[in-house]
């Protein structure tokens, strides 16, 4: 069992068992337990000041490295709702929910999407983000309905911004030539995006749909004989790595590191990455210069 021991974890639900019945009944509202920042974000959008929204993933942290703790246990134990991205992202809460003796519904929102293949990373299309508040919504009305007309509302909307999002990127990449838009990230987490604008995705630097993989030797060298082939300007980083290998391979190949991109997780308030709108528009200004050496611009 990754990060708690079957005693810890024993501990934890007689402790929480012994307590109240949760958050909702202290101040009235639901209590929603979501994994990743992303989904949290979402489902503050569409929760509003109406339902209270428990994140379990901090700030930056990789998800496919997480371990679940104690008080995660004792969250999902208390929750109205839980909801998962789904695929390798967030499985490790299979085990809190196993464990933790809950009843609340959980909405594993990758469920309703059109993935591709294994590949978890949906929310990289603001229209799957779109698909996603829908869900969030149905699951809010469904477990607190005396607050429909809210949830409802703040859903409708998010939902239209999301909609100009989608609009403003479309935009925004339009304006590189197409034989410019080539794209080489940490790892395989950009590909709804690419696909979604019109970006041709070279290669990966991990070549594998989680930062757990490693890259051998022969994989970095067949990336950069591929860059150096495609005439790639720019290597993008993500920002919870450590940019090295990237520095490493952009030194070989006479490409230039891009600005770091939000693919696994937001980032702390203040940043750019800070929620998913703001993730989306910084990844495609990111994006815009990298592709075009500088040239190109693109604001929201």
């Amino acid at each position: 069992m990754r990060g708690l021991t079957f005693l810890a974890l024993l501990a934890v639900l007689l402790v929480a068992g012994c307590g109240d019945d949760g958050a909702a009944t202290s101040d009235g509202r639901a209590v929603v337990v979501a994994t990743t920042t992303q989904v949290a974000d979402l489902a503050r959008n569409v929760a509003g000041n109406e339902a209270r929204v428990v994140q379990v993933l901090a700030p930056n942290a990789d998800p496919h490295e997480y371990e679940l703790r104690p008080h995660d246990i004792t969250a999902v134990a208390d929750a109205d709702l839980v909801l998962r991205s789904g695929g390798d992202v967030d499985e490790w809460l299979g085990e809190a929910i196993d464990g933790s003796g809950t009843d609340a519904p959980v909405l594993t929102l990758g469920d309703a999407m059109p993935l591709e293949g294994d590949n978890p990373h949906w929310w990289q299309d603001p229209h799957n983000a779109e698909i996603a508040v829908a869900e969030i919504n149905r699951g809010l009305d469904r477990v607190d309905p005396g607050r429909t007309a809210a949830y409802d509302r703040n859903a409708a909307a998010y939902e239209a911004r999301l909609r100009a999002l989608d609009r403003g990127v479309a935009r925004c990449i339009d304006r590189v030539p197409p034989s410019r838009r080539k794209l080489v990230t940490t790892h395989d987490a950009l590909g709804y995006y690419a696909r979604r604008y019109g970006i041709e995705v070279i290669g990966t630097v991990i070549p594998s749909l989680s930062t757990e993989g490693q890259p051998s030797a022969g994989d970095t060298a067949r990336l950069i004989d591929t860059i150096r082939a495609t005439g790639v300007k720019a290597i993008f980083a993500e920002s919870s790595v450590n940019p090295k290998v990237e520095q490493a391979i952009a030194n070989e190949t006479g490409a230039t590191v891009g600005a770091a991109l939000w693919a696994d997780t937001l980032g702390p308030a203040g940043s750019a990455g800070a929620t998913y709108i703001g993730s989306i528009e910084s990844n495609t200004e990111a994006l815009v210069d990298g592709f075009t050496g500088g040239t190109g611009r693109c604001a929201f």
